[in-house]
């Protein structure tokens, strides 16, 4: 299912009567809706390179230990495969706690799940993931592309160190 919002442009009489009355203009809300997929899911990713969430990370990133993440790519890769419960929760300014799974070395990849692994959401139509854990456990430099992507299995992130930045 597929989390997308709907405006409520049109308020009704009672919202309109209410405006008028505190002699304020109405304000245009929007609520977290699930309508039924119609594009192709997660099981159309590259077995060989799957990592959808591709980004390059910022120093700003590295010090904070929150990676800033697009709202396309949590709707479209995240979101998705999530209940709405947990949406709603994330995107009404709550913390969900996740499980991050580093692969970068893939003989032995290894998890982290703690208070410093989170789902938030951040500013302008952001959501910040918490890796301070894998932070302080690699050495990364601004630059450096990781990937992320969620597990619908397992309901973890994987993550990975794809590429060195300059």
């Amino acid at each position: 299912m597929t989390k997308t919002w709907m405006y409520n442009f049109i308020p009704t009489k009672a919202e309109e009567e209410a405006t008028k009355a505190q002699n304020m203009p109405y304000q245009v809300t929007r609520t977290l809706i699930e309508i039924n997929d119609v594009g192709p899911g997660q099981f159309l990713a590259d077995p060989n390179y799957p990592w959808l969430i591709r980004k390059a990370v910022g120093s700003s990133e590295i010090m904070t230990g929150r990676l800033v993440l697009s709202h396309k790519d949590i709707f479209d890769h995240v979101f998705r495969y999530w209940t709405l419960a947990m949406c709603n929760h994330v995107v009404t300014g709550g913390r969900y706690l996740v499980t991050l799974v580093d692969f970068t070395d893939e003989k032995s990849p290894r998890g982290y799940q703690s208070e410093h692994t989170f789902l938030e959401r951040g500013l302008n139509e952001t959501y910040l993931l918490g890796w301070l854990d894998i932070v302080q456990n690699r050495a990364f430099n601004a630059g450096d592309e990781v990937g992320l992507l969620w597990d619908i299995r397992t309901q973890v992130f994987h993550f990975k160190l794809l590429r060195r930045g300059d």
